[in-house]
Formats: structure tokens, sequence, C-alpha cells
């Protein structure tokens, strides 16, 4: 008989599906948290254990909108002062599912190569030439 998944756990599957549905996306688990990456690099480190949903995400252009989340805090080890925040949530709290997706796709654009960010997004329009 498959076990039932809790709202957490279902929602943790719901930000793994969407983050690996970016260009050349895998996971991986170093020590023992989930970690989504692109061509190597973390964009989403994610972990779902004892009621809690927690994930931090490289945010350069939301970092203090993010940051005013009651459940929101700079990432530790350093990360925080690179645009590193980081999100705990329990199991009665209302999470903003959607909004959490746009900083998984911010954080995903922060870090991947950008020949992968243009193929969702196209190229960047270049400079208008100066003239002399």
């Amino acid at each position: 008989m498959a076990k039932k998944k809790g709202p957490l756990a279902r929602i943790e599957a719901e930000f793994r599906d969407h983050a690996l549905g970016f260009p050349e996306t895998h996971e991986d688990f170093p020590w023992g948290e989930r970690a989504l990456k692109v061509k190597g690099k973390v964009f989403v480190f994610m972990r779902c254990a004892d009621g809690t949903l927690g994930f931090s995400v490289k945010l350069p252009f939301t970092r203090d909108e993010a940051l005013a989340e009651m459940s929101a805090k700079p990432t530790g080890y350093g990360l925080g002062k690179s645009g590193w925040v980081s999100f705990t949530y329990e199991e009665d709290d209302e999470i903003p599912v959607e909004r959490i997706k746009r900083w998984i796709g911010e954080s995903y654009r922060a870090v991947a190569p950008r020949r992968l960010v243009e193929l969702l997004d196209g190229p960047k329009p270049k400079a208008p030439k100066r003239r002399r």
C-alpha cells in the first residue's frame, strides 16, 4: 500500500517538478538535502521533514521583497550576502505557491548560463550603438 503524502510533501513535489522543468536541470542530495541544479550549480536547496518545508533560493532582484515575508531570512553560511534567501513553512502556514515558483524561476535565471536563460526568455536586446 502506498503511503499518503501530507500537504507539505505534495507542495515540495510541486516545487521540485517546477524546478526540474527548466532546461538542463537535475537534482542531487548533498548533506541529505535536495539540491536542484543547472549545469552543476545549485539554484534551489529544499527539505521537507518533521512537519516543516524549507527551501533556499538566490534572488538578485526580489531579495528585499522576499525578506519582508514572515517565513524568510538571509541564508546562512555567508550565502545571504550573495542574495540567497531561506524560507521555512509549517503544516498550518499559508504557502504562496505561485510566488515561490516565480522565485524558483528567478533563482534559476540567476545561476544558469545565458544560453539556457535565452531558451526561456529569448535573447536580450542589444544596446543601441552610440554615435560619436
